[in-house]
């Protein structure tokens, strides 16, 4: 038994936002850079191939997640809830919202777990996550057994920030799509908007923030905005051709005394 497909809502939705707000065809045809008789087209579901930047154009021009536009009927909603959804409110404030997320396959149709150098930060964060032509030219990795039908990518990340892991290693993560399944004290890897791609564990905080924490504690805790989160890959194994260190002896010294205070106090 084939599954039903899902209903959707974007053609109807775009109607109803341009009448609720009040502006003509041209009027919004200008504002998002299409034609009228494009969007007239859309609008009467003549054309259903609309490309990404026209849907998120639409997205950012009514504050409407893209998920809400396209699943739900916003013209059953009361306009308390729809004024609420463009307030902040809708679930794109938890990371529900749909992300087109660009990948690499290689011939035999698997996903490639793609490699992103550390001199190809700058340009992921600034775009290449999400440029189909620029995940094409990454290096491939090709992991033995990573379960299928999930999205994998390998990020270098360098810092003491995360002791006792090494200092320099390769981490691969699973691509989480709605952050509502975030546990807290997730290890993952976060690409940050035009800041820097960070390896941490992470919890998800009341009014729409990413908590971000070091496992070496010297290091603050410090919580970003989802709107300044691109990405979240939740960790799934390290690649390092760094030995690890070997205790010194001070460090073993130090050790024994610490077990011998503690033999000591639960005796008494």
């Amino acid at each position: 038994m084939k599954d039903k497909e899902p209903k959707i809502f974007f053609t109807n939705n775009l109607k109803f936002l341009r009448e609720r707000k009040k502006v003509s065809q041209t009027v919004l045809a200008d504002a998002i850079n299409v034609t009228r008789t494009k969007l007239a087209l859309i609008e009467i579901g003549k054309t259903k191939a609309m490309e990404p930047h026209f849907l998120l154009s639409i997205s950012n021009y009514f504050k409407i997640s893209l998920d809400t536009l396209l699943t739900v009927d916003i013209s059953k909603l009361g306009e308390l809830k729809i004024r609420d959804l463009q307030a902040g409110t809708d679930i794109y404030i938890k990371g529900g919202n749909l992300r087109v997320l660009a990948i690499t396959v290689d011939k035999t149709d698997h996903e490639n777990a793609d490699y992103v150098p550390l001199q190809g930060k700058a340009g992921y964060i600034t775009g290449g996550y999400a440029d189909p032509l620029y995940l094409a030219e990454l290096p491939k990795y090709q992991i033995p057994n990573l379960p299928k039908h999930r999205t994998y990518r390998t990020f270098p990340i360098h810092g003491d920030s995360m002791l006792p892991f090494p200092q320099k290693m390769d981490v691969t993560g699973k691509f989480i799509e709605n952050w509502d399944q975030v546990k807290p004290e997730t290890l993952a890897v976060v690409v940050l908007k035009g800041q820097d791609i960070v390896f941490k564990s992470i919890s998800i905080l009341e009014g729409g923030f990413l908590q971000c924490r070091s496992l070496n504690q010297i290091y603050e805790v410090f919580s970003i905005p989802f709107e300044q989160v691109l990405e979240v890959w939740e960790f799934h194994s390290y690649h390092t051709t760094s030995l690890p260190e070997t205790p010194t002896v001070i460090e073993s010294v130090l050790q024994s005394l610490e077990e011998i205070k503690d033999l000591i106090t639960n005796k008494n």
